[in-house]
């Protein structure tokens, strides 16, 4: 049947159409996203205030930053730590 329907031209179902409709719109709003969230920088400064508490660290120390790899998005946080004597 299925090699019939190809010739005679399959009739998708309507919850077909709509997933496929779904899946557009989403990878469409995957794209239209900046590759900073809006979140990043408070996130940076909530990391300095809990490191504060056990290390001696300054703002610039800590780099987040957040990137896309195919389908994933990959938060990365770099942190400087001070030499221990």
């Amino acid at each position: 049947m299925g090699f019939l329907n190809f010739f005679l031209g399959e009739k998708k179902s309507s919850a077909s159409v709509a997933k496929e409709r779904l899946q557009l719109i989403l990878a469409h709003e995957r794209n239209g996203r900046s590759s900073s969230p809006d979140y990043l920088p408070q996130l940076q400064r909530e990391l300095v205030e809990v490191i504060s508490k056990y290390v001696s660290i300054h703002a610039e120390d800590i780099k987040v930053h957040m990137e896309r790899q195919g389908d994933l998005e990959v938060l990365e946080v770099k942190i400087e730590l001070p030499e221990t004597k």
